[in-house]
């Protein structure tokens, strides 16, 4: 739509009645999902392309999008995922070298349905208040309809509890990303399988920039398509929908548990882990988004700014080691903790190579803080390679 263009009436549309009139953005119809909150100051367009907010209306609380256009390079996955988008002030043109378009015309080719010229603020302080909720975003002839009448398609739709998506948003065929594309010279140190659901396109390059070569699985892939690849560790990424699903992924890691293989996980991975070892999960009120996420680590005391999305959390005791419910994974605690309602942030195995974060260590856009993530997992890998080495002798 060009800047000179008036924008159709939108509204946003909420589960518990509240509406938001704006004007369009992007595509034109309606939207449904869960409507939450990212506090990113920059990054709106990794946040779009994060298969995390898949099925989700997301407010951006920065007044400002847009402004810096799109490009091929920024993207953190091969589509835009949220359902809908909010947000108060968005540019009428871009102003940045690196821009191939704008904001505006990409949602629409893509068929993303936004508002924009809302209180921001207001939603964000009702969901804050209120949780995460149902919404819709309606525009064009979609909007014309009775407050009544949209209410009702707003509560008609599932809610995010139950969801399984994670097979939904992962890739279909195996991938390769190797170590010689991202600046790393010589032969690869280790091999890892990343089990795809969810990934972020930055996760497996941050581990190839630092030499491992990293085979890309998808989400539904057995301990049998894993060993396959004869990896050195064992890798689960972030994603989207309840971890209270994920009963194949939760047998599948717990047989990369007992092999004694090593295993990283972040975000969805972590919930995963959490349920492998016997602890339940449940949903936030309305989770942490965004780039600016305070989280301590509970074995050197530092504070990390970590970059998060996630609607759910682990179930676990925050005061030392203790037994796993599934005794069998011996001593775990939690590493990590979330300075804004210590919620649990971490797990690491005391007894097995295992450990996991609730955040996101690549951080594209948002803080640096928690490379070193990647860095403490190949020297798991490290001290294990005996174990690496003798499982592939076994094949």
């Amino acid at each position: 739509m060009s800047a000179t263009t008036t924008p159709e009436p939108a509204v946003l549309v909420l589960e518990d009645g509240r509406v938001f009139r704006g004007r369009a953005y992007g595509a034109g119809g309606t939207a449904l999902g869960e409507a939450v909150f990212a506090t990113g100051m920059t990054g709106y367009q990794e946040t779009i392309t994060d298969p995390s907010y898949a099925r989700q209306l997301v407010v951006q609380t920065a007044p400002h999008i847009g402004n810096t256009g799109v490009n091929q390079a920024d993207n953190e996955s091969r589509r835009i995922w949220v359902a809908g988008y909010i947000v108060r002030d968005a540019a009428r043109r871009p102003s940045n070298w690196r821009s191939e378009g704008t904001l505006d015309d990409e949602l629409a080719r893509q068929g993303v349905v936004g508002i924009q010229g809302v209180d921001t603020r207001a939603i964000t302080r009702h969901l804050r208040e209120r949780g995460a909720m149902k919404a819709g975003i309606f525009s064009g002839d979609a909007a014309r309809a009775s407050d009544a009448a949209l209410l009702e398609q707003v509560t008609a739709q599932a809610p995010m509890a139950g969801a399984r998506l994670a097979e939904e948003v992962s890739v279909d065929e195996p991938y390769t990303v190797e170590p010689s594309d991202h600046g790393w010279t010589g032969e690869p140190r280790f091999s890892i399988a990343a089990i795809d659901l969810g990934l972020k396109g930055m996760t497996p390059v941050r581990f190839a920039e630092r030499g491992v070569r990293v085979h890309v699985l998808p989400a539904v892939s057995t301990f049998e398509q894993i060993t396959a690849v004869q990896p050195d560790g064992v890798f689960l990424s972030n994603g989207p929908g309840d971890p209270a699903t994920a009963d194949e992924q939760v047998a599948t890691l717990r047989r990369v548990l007992d092999a004694r293989i090593p295993f990283f996980g972040i975000c969805f991975g972590n919930q995963i882990l959490g349920r492998a070892l016997g602890f339940g999960t449940y949903k936030l009120p309305y989770g942490h988004r965004g780039i600016n996420q305070p989280v301590m680590d509970l074995g050197t005391g530092k504070v990390e700014i970590t970059s998060q999305n996630h609607g759910f959390a682990v179930d676990a005791p925050r005061d030392g080691a203790f037994a796993a419910p599934e005794e069998r994974y011996g001593r775990v605690e939690v590493s990590h903790v979330s300075l804004n309602d210590d919620v649990v942030e971490g797990l690491r195995c005391l007894d097995i190579p295992a450990s996991s974060v609730q955040y996101h260590p690549e951080a594209a856009a948002g803080p640096h803080d928690s490379a070193y993530l990647f860095d403490r997992f190949i020297d798991v890998m490290a001290a294990h390679g005996s174990v690496a080495t003798t499982s592939k002798e076994e094949k």
